[in-house]
């Protein structure tokens, strides 16, 4: 199995000795995705970024993937449905120049662009080729233990025009989006107009970013 003599990653590795199923049900935060927001910058098709969240079964399926258009690098803004913890990602690409070779990470973005990325990443890996999506690349958990919206940033690949990629997975825990935020936009709805008091609220919809 390539990677093994890649020092921080071999961790990653071993984590392929688990049952397939289990392994299945570890890399299901693609269904916490809200996939009709899901935005790919760079992509060569519109809507060609979503196809490579899929299920684990899928991951080395060859007829849905991204191509990054106009140079080698493509952006991913993933909004989930609630809070993620995030602990590892696996990404697969073709076994050539074309296979990412590096990932950097941002969280509590929204609607992030090229122009965003020269900030400090939370994390950034350099990638191996992985076509059979064998590669877990495990992240900080501590940075990564309360994402409503994650972006990865495709940064370079091994040498070409254009990136291709075929899958991403994500390995976490999901909770809810929490019950009080919910409440708080009922009563707004049905605020009394008089009653304007309630901008007071507003600096807490900013805590997520």
């Amino acid at each position: 199995m390539s990677g093994h003599g890649h020092g921080g990653h071999s961790h990653g590795c071993c984590e392929d000795e688990h049952e397939p199923a289990e392994r299945g049900l570890e890399y299901a935060l693609y269904q916490r995705i809200d996939i009709e927001k899901l935005q790919c910058l760079n992509e060569t098709r519109e809507g060609d970024g979503k196809l490579v969240f899929k299920p684990w079964d899928q991951r080395t399926d060859r007829e849905k993937f991204v191509e990054s258009d106009a140079d080698e690098e493509l952006l991913f803004n993933i909004p989930f449905t609630g809070s993620v913890k995030l602990k590892g990602i696996i990404i697969a690409g073709e076994d050539d120049e074309s296979h990412p070779a590096e990932m950097r990470l941002y969280k509590n973005i929204p609607q992030m662009s090229f122009d965003d990325t020269g900030r400090e990443p939370e994390q950034a890996f350099r990638l191996n080729r992985d076509p059979l999506a064998q590669l877990e690349y495990p992240t900080k958990i501590a940075r990564f233990s309360n994402v409503n919206h994650l972006s990865i940033h495709i940064s370079r690949n091994f040498g070409t025009e254009s990136t291709r990629v075929y899958y991403i997975g994500l390995r976490g825990e999901y909770s809810q989006a929490h019950r009080h935020e919910v409440t708080i936009c009922n009563y707004e709805a049905s605020a009394n107009p008089a009653d304007h008091k309630v901008d007071s609220i507003i600096p807490q919809t900013n805590f997520i970013s």
